[in-house]
């Protein structure tokens, strides 16, 4: 399997209630489903907080202002339409104000309509009862990582 790095972003959203916003997607070359955070490709020219805001508003509607200047960087390891992906990409958060602000995802690519199959606002307790894998599968410890005194971090909750 061909192995290639793209620069890369992902936004973890989280509403007024802490939930966390995920994108399902249908892999096309061997339909396995994933959730995974709003975000892609870094375009050339582009920085990664840039591309970030870009993807946000593309994917989601959602107001790419929202969208912190802080970002972690993430090692990741995927496979993706026949190709595996490696390398680290930048995570950034975005609050908003709303209990889960209602989507519009009229800026996704006809490819990607076709693989999209919804979303969902996900309590941080709750990510482990969704149906298919979540990508990044320690997707606490980014969050974690970028909201430090959110109540992911106290394991008495």
């Amino acid at each position: 399997m061909e192995t290639s790095h793209r620069p890369a972003v992902r936004v973890i959203c989280l509403d007024a209630a802490q939930r966390l916003l995920l994108l399902h997607w249908r892999d096309p070359f061997d339909g396995v489903m994933l959730w995974e955070p709003p975000g892609g490709g870094v375009e050339p020219g582009e920085t990664p907080l840039t591309a970030a805001r870009r993807e946000l508003a593309e994917e989601t509607g959602l107001d790419p202002a929202a969208v912190r200047d802080r970002s972690v960087s993430v090692p990741r390891d995927i496979r993706w339409n026949g190709k595996r992906y490696a390398g680290p990409e930048d995570f950034f958060v975005a609050h908003f104000a709303e209990e889960r602000p209602t989507l519009s995802p009229a800026g996704l690519l006809p490819d990607e309509q076709v693989n999209f199959h919804g979303h969902a606002w996900v309590k941080w307790s709750d990510l482990n009862t969704l149906p298919d894998r979540i990508e990044p599968p320690f997707l606490l410890s980014v969050l974690a990582a970028l909201v430090p005194d959110g109540p992911w971090r106290d394991p008495a909750r």
